[in-house]
């Protein structure tokens, strides 16, 4: 069976990027409310990652469009500015780790212009690489790694399947912060249900501290059918926040969490407010935005649900 292309999904912030996948599907395919939930991992062949990019530079150079390779990607590579890359899928970073540095530093040869690559990237991936191996591929211009905290809720972690505990979330930031790259970390607001918000609230906040990241995002959870969270929820086992409920547990984590220099957001599109600022910077700010809507618990104050989205 041949590689399968996935389908685009990236961080807000890499809407620039050029997506080239080396992966479809997740490793880590046990986290109960995701998408990705029993997916299978293809690992997509070397040099049919090579022939893409081939593709792209000729594309980029001389406007030439190659007949056998697929209309994606002269569809993306037409808006794109040449400065970034992102690597799909779910966790490139699991893609075998010669064959990774081989793949960069093609890119770096036939598309010098980029300046940073991106990809998500799970704790346990960059628990598997030595701070040394996180600076070779900084040295490739891998410059910046999403991962998904979630959680820093011990007990959650392990009822949502995500394969690692709260020490190992702080372990793996701090090599990526020893290694200079950048981390972006989302957490996910409601994942405890109402039952186990306060405490949901409070051990984020706590691993939030203790990575320190560069960039922190929050997003609501969003019930996807398939996954097992939603077959709890279907049966009454599951009890989810209130929109409001979910911007308390937002104003916990801005209030308890404790950073050098991070852009805090909740503008991604699954939010019900936005608010972003730099942490610590713009803390008094951001909750006062929150506090002022908390305190009218107006609903038209928040997003509406037809356009809340993943």
């Amino acid at each position: 069976m041949g590689f399968t292309r996935p389908n685009i999904i990236r961080p807000p912030s890499e809407w620039k990027s050029y997506f080239l996948p080396l992966t479809s599907g997740c490793s880590n395919n046990t986290c109960t409310f995701c998408g990705y939930y029993g997916s299978k991992l293809q690992i997509r062949p070397v040099d049919d990652v090579k022939r893409e990019i081939d593709a792209l530079a000729l594309f980029t150079r001389r406007g030439m469009w190659l007949g056998d390779v697929p209309e994606v990607v002269y569809a993306v590579a037409q808006g794109w500015n040449g400065k970034r890359i992102f690597l799909q899928d779910g966790d490139a970073l699991v893609y075998p780790f010669p064959a990774l540095k081989e793949i960069l530093q093609y890119l770096s040869d036939k598309l010098p212009s980029i300046e940073r690559i991106g990809t998500y990237a799970t704790p346990q991936d960059i628990l598997r690489r030595s701070s040394h191996e996180l600076k070779e591929l900084r040295e490739l211009k891998l410059g910046i790694f999403y991962t998904g905290l979630e959680t820093g809720d011990d007990e959650l972690l392990d009822k949502i399947g995500k394969g690692v505990n709260s020490d190992d979330m702080i372990e793996a930031g701090r090599r990526v912060k020893e290694a200079g790259i950048s981390s972006s970390v989302t957490v996910i607001l409601g994942l405890g249900g109402v039952e186990g918000s306060q405490r949901h609230a409070l051990e984020t906040s706590r691993v939030l501290t203790g990575i320190d990241p560069d960039y922190a995002g929050a997003l609501t959870l969003t019930l996807v059918p398939g996954t097992p969270l939603y077959d709890e929820w279907q049966r009454g086992d599951f009890h989810p926040l209130t929109p409001f409920q979910s911007l308390e547990e937002l104003k916990s984590m801005i209030e308890n969490s404790s950073f050098t220099d991070c852009f805090f957001s909740s503008m991604h599109a699954s939010n019900y407010l936005s608010v972003r600022g730099r942490l610590p910077q713009d803390r008094a700010r951001m909750l006062g935005e929150l506090d002022k809507v908390l305190a009218k618990r107006d609903p038209a104050l928040l997003r509406p649900e037809f356009l809340r989205g993943l």
